[in-house]
């Protein structure tokens, strides 16, 4: 499908013309001959990328990503809503809401990009925390209800306990007891406090009464290790009957914490509308953004401008967001405390574009 979409797509860009502005400046030999150097190395050029990326770029990415992206794996991987299901669920409120990029990019034509942009942001930082947690309540009720109820805690000595951000999926984290446990308790999506441990202790994991101690890796090497960490994963979280091994019941599911959600019990409706609300806080920081870019620089250097700071943006402060927000959850032991990643740069955009970004809405493009 991809292959064919591109296909589509390099066949509608051969038939464009290049807009009136770049053929004007062609013919008239006024493009830059160094747009890097032009862009980046003369302050007064720089200062607008800077400003463009924290007074937009910036929000606008990690709204995004939350928005559409986070959502879905907020969905799978923390409220164990099954792939199909919260694919369904995220693509109904993608239908509903993708008009709306149409709408607030007009609106923005009407009363500025700004006020647009920096709503949007304003929004996401005011109102992330609440509708993550009603999308908990809705899509898996038992899990939530858990969480405010099971005492759950990790004892490990804090200095073995190391940052698990891994962007590329390769680091197993079974060099530290520490890591193996917060390892098992983060992809459990499982809330609970940390105790912290004189050095030497080995990491364990107190559910309700019942103490389970992590294995020792120092001790344990290759198919010893695995076999190791994957029965403390059994012990905790469970682990269904393969062959002749019965299925075992972990010591999670017996305070409350339930291995999947349950479909019947997902409030589908509550869920697409919550969903959709992010949807729309997208459509708001998105639609007018491409608009405010291409108003806010001058053309002999727009495209140089606006690209290295908007793909900078997006692909590391939006694309790493999964990866930071597991890293943050695993780290404090709260599996919405991720999201003061995207709250904060929300936030901080908000503030820096207030008092530093400039309305173009009505900027001639043509210079």
């Amino acid at each position: 499908m991809s292959g064919l979409f591109l296909c589509i797509g390099l066949w509608l860009r051969l038939k464009l013309h290049e807009s009136p502005v770049f053929q004007k400046m062609k013919a008239e030999g006024t493009a830059s001959k160094a747009p890097l150097t032009d862009a980046f190395g003369k302050w007064v050029n720089l200062k607008v990328v800077l400003i463009a990326f924290f007074g937009a770029i910036a929000g606008q990415a990690v709204v995004w990503y939350t928005g559409q992206l986070y959502a879905m794996y907020f969905l799978e991987k923390m409220l164990k809503v099954d792939g199909l299901t919260a694919n369904m669920l995220v693509m109904t409120a993608l239908i509903m809401g993708t008009p709306f990029f149409l709408v607030f990019g007009a609106l923005s034509d009407r009363i500025g990009r700004k006020p647009v942009i920096l709503g949007g942001c304003a929004l996401a930082s005011l109102t992330l925390f609440p509708v993550f947690h009603a999308l908990a309540a809705a899509a898996n009720p038992a899990l939530a209800q858990a969480q405010a109820t099971a005492s759950v805690a990790v004892i490990a000595n804090p200095a073995e306990c190391s940052s698990q951000f891994d962007p590329v999926g390769q680091n197993k984290f079974d060099t530290t007891s520490c890591d193996i446990v917060k390892n098992v308790m983060a992809k459990a999506a499982v809330n609970y406090t940390n105790v912290a441990a004189p050095a030497g202790t080995i990491a364990s994991v107190r559910i309700g009464g019942v103490t389970i101690t992590a294995p020792d890796p120092t001790r344990l090497t290759g198919d010893e290790r695995k076999a190791a960490i994957a029965a403390f994963t059994a012990q905790v979280v469970g682990a269904p009957a393969v062959a002749a091994k019965p299925a075992v019941v972990g010591e999670l599911a017996k305070v409350g914490y339930p291995a999947k959600a349950d479909p019947e019990a997902i409030n589908k409706p509550l869920v697409v509308a919550l969903l959709f609300y992010l949807v729309l806080l997208v459509t708001m920081v998105y639609g007018p953004i491409a608009a405010m870019l291409v108003e806010l620089f001058p053309s002999r250097i727009r495209y140089t401008s606006m690209s290295l700071p908007y793909h900078i943006g997006n692909g590391w402060l939006g694309g790493l967001l999964p990866a930071i927000g597991f890293a943050m959850v695993a780290a404090n032991g709260d599996i919405y405390y991720g999201f003061w990643y995207p709250v904060v740069v929300a936030a901080a955009t908000f503030v820096f574009g207030l008092i530093f970004l400039p309305e173009t809405h009505r900027r001639s493009i043509d210079g």
